[in-house]
C-alpha cells in the first residue's frame, strides 16, 4: 500500500490545527487518520497532535496483522475511545485547554476490506472506477438541517454556521463513535481529509485530480492542496491518499 500526506496552513490563518499519520504495512495493509482541531489560544493543534499521537500508538502495532472484521473495528474504535481519553483529560486539567477537541477520520485497510472510524466533519472519500463516493457523515448542525429537509444541499454550501458541529473527540468524557466497513480491491483509492479541502473543492475537481494517469500519489495530494489554496484558502488543508501497491512499505 503506499500513502501520500499533506497539509498546508492555508492563506488565513496563522496556525496549524490539522495533523495526519499514515502508514503502510505492507502490500494491501495501512493505517491513516486526520484530525482537525479546534479550541481558542492554539489549544485546537494540541487536541489534534494528542488525539493523532494517541490513535497512533494504539494501532501502529497492529498494522501489518490481519485481522477480522470485528477486530479490525474493536481496534479502530478503541484507539479513538482512547484519545477521546487523553484529550478530554489534557482539557479537564488544563484551563488553557479548556474546551478543547478534534474531528477525527481514522482508517485500517488490510486485505479485500477496510474499516473507518470518524467523528466531526473531516470527510472519507472511495474511489473507484471514475466514480468517488463519500462514505462518512459530516457530525455537524448544518448536515442535521440538510437531512431534516429545512434547507437545501445549496444552502447547506453557503450557511453561515456550516462549520458548527455536532460531535467532537475530546469535548465530552464519553463520545460515540461512528463505524462502517468497506469492501477493497486493487486499484481503490481512499481519500481522508479535513473540510479545508472538502469546503473548498468540489467533488467533480477532487474526482479529476484523483485519475490523473500522470500524478503519482504524493502528486496528487499535493495538486488537492493547491487546489483549496487557489480557492481561497480559507482554512488549514489536510489530505491523505491511500492505494494499493506492491512496492515496499513507506510511512508518511
Amino acid at each position: 500500500m503506499i500513502t501520500a500526506n499533506r497539509s498546508d496552513i492555508g492563506r488565513i490563518r496563522t496556525v496549524n490545527e490539522d495533523r495526519a499519520w499514515a502508514v503502510s504495512g505492507g502490500p494491501a495493509h495501512a493505517l491513516a487518520i486526520v484530525a482537525d482541531g479546534m479550541g481558542g489560544h492554539q489549544a485546537g493543534d494540541v487536541a489534534s497532535e494528542l488525539a493523532v499521537e494517541a490513535f497512533r500508538e494504539a494501532t501502529q502495532a497492529s498494522v501489518a496483522s490481519t485481522l477480522s472484521g470485528a477486530e479490525a473495528e474493536l481496534l479502530i474504535r478503541q484507539a479513538i475511545l482512547q484519545a477521546n481519553e487523553v484529550v478530554y483529560g489534557i482539557a479537564s486539567q488544563n484551563e488553557q485547554y479548556h474546551n478543547m477537541g478534534t474531528t477525527v477520520v481514522a482508517a485500517l485497510i488490510q486485505g479485500d476490506q477496510g474499516v473507518i472510524g470518524h467523528i466531526g466533519d473531516s470527510r472519507a472519500y472511495h474511489i473507484r472506477d471514475a466514480a468517488m463516493h463519500q462514505i462518512t457523515e459530516d457530525h455537524t448542525l448544518v448536515n442535521e438541517l440538510l437531512k431534516s429537509g429545512q434547507i437545501t444541499a445549496e444552502e447547506a454550501a453557503n450557511h453561515p454556521r456550516r462549520n458548527v458541529l455536532t460531535r467532537a473527540l475530546g469535548t465530552e468524557a464519553n463520545v460515540e463513535v461512528d463505524l462502517l466497513k468497506i469492501d477493497w480491491r486493487p486499484g481503490d483509492v481512499l481519500l481522508m481529509c479535513s473540510d479545508g479541502l472538502s469546503n473548498m473543492v468540489d467533488d467533480a475537481r477532487i474526482l479529476e485530480t484523483i485519475q490523473m494517469p500522470d500524478l503519482d500519489l504524493d502528486a496528487k495530494a499535493a495538486r488537492l492542496v493547491e487546489l483549496a489554496l487557489e480557492a481561497g484558502g480559507d482554512d488549514n488543508i489536510t489530505v491523505v491518499l491511500l492505494q494499493s501497491h506492491a512496492g515496499r512499505a513507506q510511512e508518511g
